[in-house]
């Protein structure tokens, strides 16, 4: 059965991975990024948020399977909160109404290894208040006491407590479409291609994010986890964050984290 669904960050990476493995396999994507895609829009911004919420609704007559947030930068600047963050929730609260006509919609979004790293809190606590102004002011503060990378971090820590939050509620579980995450390792997109070339650079990357199970993945490895979650298969799993890092996760907190 051909589903309708809607994927930003298509134009790249992950998001572009996803989309193409739907649609070999027949499903009606639509995807949502800065250029080369069908709704053309920046989730940086409120208004760009408004925007690609209205074009995917023209585009499929208001009705959805499926969403999927894949969009994100990593940069040591505010608008990674901006994107990370409200990007991704705004997006996704705004599409949702769309998916109620589905016999079985599913949502799921990108975060990250790096949310469990450290974070600013005064960010994290901004963000998951929906102040949006504030959490860039905190990630320009932090930026401005020599703490910027911490504002990746953050915005997928808020993130990942946002969905556990949400996913629980009438909107979400009540409406019965399972809201999960997968948190990647060292994925081989052009987000990371500057990262880790040199052997310093390898070597630093492998200290944070160390991957004993197969190394680096493709994006594609992230976007099958991905297709399975938002597949009409996944009845009950939903609030889950689903690392797809190679052993990371399970390295770095142990095996009483689970």
């Amino acid at each position: 059965m051909t589903r309708r669904i809607a994927v930003s960050g298509a134009a790249s990476g992950i998001g572009k991975s996803l989309a193409t493995l739907l649609r070999t396999q027949g499903d009606d994507v639509v995807g949502i990024d800065l250029k080369d895609v069908e709704v053309c829009a920046d989730l940086s911004t409120a208004t760009g948020r408004s925007e690609a919420v209205e074009r995917v609704l023209e585009r499929t007559g208001g009705a959805l399977d499926a969403v999927v947030a894949c969009a994100g930068i990593s940069a040591t600047r505010p608008a990674t909160v901006a994107v990370n963050f409200f990007g991704v929730t705004e997006l996704l609260a705004g599409l949702r109404p769309a998916l109620a006509a589905s016999r079985a919609p599913r949502a799921a979004l990108v975060g990250s290894i790096a949310g469990t790293a450290a974070t600013v809190p005064e960010v994290v606590d901004a963000c998951l208040a929906h102040r949006e102004a504030e959490a860039l002011d905190a990630a320009a503060a932090a930026a401005a006491r020599g703490e910027g990378n911490r504002i990746y971090p953050s915005s997928k820590a808020a993130l990942a407590r946002w969905m556990r939050g949400v996913c629980l509620t009438d909107d979400w579980a009540a409406a019965r479409i399972p809201l999960n995450a997968v948190a990647p390792g060292v994925v081989l997109t052009p987000m990371h291609a500057a990262h880790a070339m040199t052997e310093e650079q390898r070597k630093s990357v492998d200290e944070a994010v160390p991957m004993p199970l197969g190394g680096y993945a493709e994006p594609e490895v992230i976007a099958r986890a991905l297709r399975w979650l938002i597949s009409a298969e996944n009845t009950h799993m939903t609030g889950q964050v689903m690392y797809v890092d190679g052993g990371a996760e399970a390295t770095l907190r142990g095996r009483d984290r689970f």
